[in-house]
């Protein structure tokens, strides 16, 4: 009976590792499943079934259901944000293919405010809701049931009795510690609440990798919130074990919030196949401010990469500066390419990771990746007043990007994301300051140091870098 059961596994992962290496996205995830299906297949064939596919099942076919009404809604958004719309921007080369990737462009007429951590994020969100006359869209990858939960919660249950309507939507598995009587109560209050369902469909009850880690709030269609923030009492550094949690979101007010909308509809659809009624009406900002602003979605539908491609694009527009603060760094081969010759070019490339991160496995593959950049003179620092949380980007003094995704191979191409991109020098100076504030509480990391590091130190940091594909 055992010796079935090894010869079982045996042929299963050598028939999965074939579908592999026909199928992985990119050569080190064939060589990660290709290697550990054949050495480990009692561990690797359950786990790349959960863990190794490379499309998100489903996506696109549901919408071909209501194909109809899904055109109407993306035709109606498109010519009307089109007055808006930034036709020629000379700080980014190639702007078209620019477009093409998003499938939007830059936008005019928006304000966009920058918060840091969590209180001003929470506030801002919370002040917001207050203000929603018509609908509220609340998604976040995770919502947990404690101060910062009930007081959302509170808030959401108020613009339902004043007769907003609400929808809410979190990712299964992040949220998946939210008891059902939180939920018993939006409902019970009329919002309409719903889990990602990732694993609907026939076809995908192991679909499990893919996640949604969007954090994106409307309301009205003319005001969004996009960043790194989840809902629970550690986003505003209540958790004694993790202490001051660095996190950055920002408020977007303006047509951008139209994009940011169509966002959420998708998802909610995907979720629950139905279809709410929202104003597809673009508002300009109130203030007059004009910041030219794009809402990239990524997502495990694109056919293309691109998450991948829109940070290439960005590293590659760089002429003095790129700042990146991530709290998982594992980029792809592209990425690399991009920060070296950024690198070698002059451009000033600063990286800011955590001290001591949450991801005992990323923490080792991200001393790989710093080692293989330290020959170029990119800086590393290491922030050591709490955790990291956010995902930002500067480049030069005028691009900036904050929204949900790492500087990792999840991110890129495994996750739903949602990103946000301005142009602007005067929102790029608050971007500036604010980093420079984060490498004030950052200390010099020279990752050669792990050229003298014990043997089991750079084999356990090797091993980890094989697992990059799939972190």
């Amino acid at each position: 009976m055992i010796t079935a059961i090894v010869v079982l596994f045996q042929i299963l992962g050598f028939l999965s590792s074939i579908h592999a290496v026909m199928t992985a996205r990119t050569a080190q995830g064939a060589i990660a499943w290709g290697v550990s299906l054949n050495t480990f297949p009692y561990v690797a064939v359950p786990a790349y079934w959960v863990l190794g596919r490379r499309n998100f099942q489903g996506y696109i076919e549901a919408f071909h259901v209501r194909q109809a009404e899904v055109e109407q809604f993306r035709t109606t958004m498109q010519e009307r944000i089109a007055p808006y719309a930034v036709e020629t921007l000379e700080r980014i080369p190639n702007y078209e293919a620019m477009k093409r990737l998003s499938h939007t462009p830059f936008l005019n007429g928006n304000d966009v405010t920058l918060l840091v951590d969590g209180d001003a994020t929470f506030d801002s969100i919370i002040g917001g809701l207050a203000k929603a006359e018509n609908y509220a869209l609340v998604q976040f990858y995770i919502i947990h049931d404690d101060g910062l939960g009930r007081r959302l919660k509170a808030a959401l249950i108020d613009c339902a009795n004043r007769g907003v309507k609400v929808f809410v939507l979190f990712d299964e598995v992040g949220s998946a510690g939210l008891p059902k009587a939180y939920l018993t109560e939006l409902e019970a209050a009329g919002i309409q609440q719903s889990e990602f369902n990732t694993t609907q469909g026939a076809h995908n009850r192991f679909q499990l990798n893919f996640r949604n880690h969007r954090k994106n709030v409307v309301v009205d269609g003319k005001v969004t919130w996009i960043g790194g923030h989840n809902v629970g009492d550690e986003y505003l550094g209540l958790d004694p074990k993790v202490g001051h949690w660095r996190d950055t979101h920002v408020r977007i007010e303006g047509p951008a919030a139209q994009v940011a909308q169509a966002m959420f509809l998708a998802d909610w659809y995907w979720a629950t196949r139905t279809i709410p009624d929202l104003s597809w009406e673009p508002v300009p900002a109130a203030s007059g401010t004009d910041v030219k602003t794009m809402v990239l979605a990524i997502s495990p539908t694109d056919i293309i990469e691109t998450a991948q491609l829109f940070f290439v694009h960005a590293l590659n527009a760089a002429r003095d500066r790129i700042w990146i603060a991530t709290p998982y760094f594992v980029p792809d081969e592209a990425v690399m390419a991009a920060l070296r010759l950024a690198a070698l070019r002059g451009v000033d490339v600063r990286i800011i990771v955590p001290e001591k991160g949450d991801n005992p496995l990323v923490d080792l593959a991200t001393r790989w990746f710093a080692n293989e950049l330290s020959d170029v003179g990119i800086t590393f620092l290491r922030y050591t007043d709490g955790f990291p949380h956010q995902k930002v980007l500067l480049v030069d003094n005028d691009i900036s990007s904050v929204g949900s995704p790492n500087f990792d191979n999840r991110s890129f191409r495994l996750q739903f994301e949602i990103n946000a991109i301005m142009v602007d020098e005067d929102f790029g100076r608050q971007l500036e300051a604010m980093l420079e504030n984060d490498m004030a509480h950052a200390i010099p990391w020279d990752p050669t140091d792990l050229d003298d590091a014990p043997f089991t130190r750079r084999l356990a940091v090797s091993v980890a870098r094989l697992t990059a594909p799939v972190l």
